[in-house]
């Protein structure tokens, strides 16, 4: 099973590296980070914390870009070019097949997320004379939160086309971040805990402006990480399977 499952997380990775889209997204990402400097306004005694916040704004959203053109048209793609029978024919189970692709998109992900992260750290060196190690936690952050969404993608790529996968992972990303004005002023203890937020996930204040994120909310965002994506692959994998191919 696991043999199977990296098989196919491979291959994804593999197809997604061939792809120009990644290194276009990368590309560009990186140009803007070398722009950084020069936005307006940026000498007012908080140099390093702008360019930090700029930073990940950046990898995010480029992470973000990069994670719909991967995942929202994966599946919905070799479906229509009945590439999906060939691997489905075989004693190879739908899960296994879900969760093999979202695995290799994350995979893609964590290779792309890093790679940017260390131009960041490059220019951050050349530019203050400090590497920035704090980035990397908010690289892990992003990354995780991009394997949430990779996880809805997927899930509804397997009943669904690409314009309904790529609408339905923007409006999780609006209501994962938009909990305190979704509940109102003073939202009960009970709304707090069902609302579906992605708060845990948002650590660019602490990490450009403050001292980073504790070990022990690290562990939280791991904890929120594996429970958004466990639950949304096993919501795709039972859709996926009373499909008809």
């Amino acid at each position: 099973m696991r043999r199977r499952i990296l098989a196919l997380a491979g291959a994804v990775f593999a197809d997604a590296i061939r792809r120009r889209v990644v290194i276009v997204v990368l590309f560009f990402a990186a140009l803007l980070a070398l722009a950084i400097p020069s936005l307006p306004n940026y000498g007012l005694g908080v140099v390093e914390g702008v360019y930090r916040e700029v930073a990940l704004a950046l990898t995010f959203v480029a992470a973000l870009v990069l994670t719909l053109a991967l995942s929202a048209n994966r599946i919905p793609g070799e479906v229509e070019r009945r590439t999906v029978y060939n691997v489905v024919s075989r004693p190879v189970g739908r899960w296994e097949y879900l969760v093999g692709t979202w695995l290799g998109v994350v995979a893609v992900m964590g290779a792309v997320i890093a790679s940017f992260t260390v131009i960041e750290q490059v220019l951050a060196l050349a530019n203050y004379h400090d590497p920035m190690w704090r980035l990397w936690q908010g690289a892990l952050a992003i990354w995780m939160e991009m394997g949430v969404v990779a996880s809805l993608c997927v899930a509804v790529s397997a009943v669904a086309g690409p314009v309904v996968v790529a609408v339905s992972a923007l409006a999780l990303l609006f209501i994962g971040h938009n909990r305190d004005g979704a509940l109102g002023a003073s939202p009960s203890a009970l709304l707090k805990a069902l609302y579906p937020s992605l708060d845990t996930f948002n650590v660019i204040n602490p990490v450009a402006h403050g001292s980073g994120v504790s070990e022990a909310f690290v562990a939280g965002m791991i904890l929120a990480f594996v429970g958004w994506c466990g639950v949304l692959l096993l919501l795709g994998s039972v859709a996926f399977r009373r499909r008809d191919l």
